[in-house]
């Protein structure tokens, strides 16, 4: 099955500075937007506090629940709808009460005010501060080694510039979906860890599939321009490209829609990363093998 007619001829190569500063300006808003807000923002896996879902029989209102919890000392804390105006999700990130202690607290307080009837804790959830540092070192660790293996299966698959545009373009999604997070304010917590190393896998297949046209064409077309052919090997890859990111883009929209507020950033990164690993395979990873085409030739000179 093919959504693209053979011998389409798209000149990709001839765009890549345009494609370059578009993807450089993004992720330069997106360090903007970091500094800005002090960084990202860490779910409590990552910076230690607690956690508490509550769901109540009717719509609850956010100022309600900050009156009937005037008289706790909640600390440093945010309260939040989560998914519809019937949960409420509480989340502190210092609190000198235990988890039993401080879900009795949020109980009793909110138990006082008669207006917001009857409610049920869905969940509580505690991790120290010293344990969501670990976590965070973890997790900035399990993407570097996934990034360093990455370097050596493509060096020893192709050559040593293959594997170069190959980081670059995967260092290019991973920050693009971080800048996506950063500016609509979307919570980092371990499962967008895992949407993370997931998009460097994906987005490394696609890559592998248009570096290996590449190879295929320059041993079989020798005679021909080293861009010509990159753009060539693009265009043959493009319909087998886009063919997987919508079959994959449609599974991943369903789940975002339907999935539940639990899975919903999870879904978002993984749309993000499909799309922006997609574009990175054909306008960024190939076009920089391009340009190191042409560095080596003006250094030989």
């Amino acid at each position: 099955m093919e959504i693209i007619k053979p011998g389409i001829n798209i000149n990709f190569i001839s765009k890549r500075k345009t494609f370059l500063i578009l993807s450089s300006a993004i992720i330069i808003v997106g360090i903007i937007s970091f500094l800005i807000k002090g960084g990202l923002n860490y779910g409590i896996d990552f910076v230690g506090g607690t956690l508490v879902q509550l769901r109540f029989q009717k719509d609850i209102k956010i100022d309600e629940i900050r009156e009937g919890l005037r008289g706790v000392d909640l600390g440093d804390s945010v309260i939040q709808h989560f998914g519809n105006e019937k949960e409420i999700l509480i989340r502190v990130e210092k609190s000198e009460s235990g988890l039993e202690g401080l879900q009795g607290d949020i109980k009793r307080a909110l138990a006082e005010s008669p207006d917001l009837g009857k409610f049920e804790v869905e969940r509580t959830e505690m991790v120290g501060p010293q344990v969501g540092k670990d976590l965070r070192r973890k997790a900035l660790l399990a993407i570097s080694y996934a990034l360093l293996g990455i370097v050596f299966y493509v060096a020893w698959r192709f050559e040593f510039k293959y594997a170069v545009a190959a980081i670059i373009a995967l260092l290019h999604d991973v920050l693009f979906t971080l800048t996506a997070f950063s500016l609509t304010n979307r919570e980092i917590n371990l499962p967008i860890i895992a949407a993370l190393l997931a998009i460097i896998g994906y987005s490394l297949n696609d890559t592998i599939v248009v570096f290996d046209r590449i190879r295929e064409n320059l041993k079989a077309r020798k005679k021909e321009a080293y861009e010509v052919t990159i753009n060539n090997s693009i265009n043959e890859t493009l319909s087998r490209t886009l063919l997987t990111s919508l079959t994959t883009l449609i599974v991943l929209v369903v789940l975002f829609f339907l999935g539940g507020e639990v899975i919903n950033n999870f879904s978002f990164a993984l749309i993000i990363g499909v799309i922006v690993g997609t574009y990175s395979s054909i306008f960024i990873a190939s076009p920089i093998l391009v340009m190191w085409r042409f560095k080596s030739k003006r250094k030989a000179l």
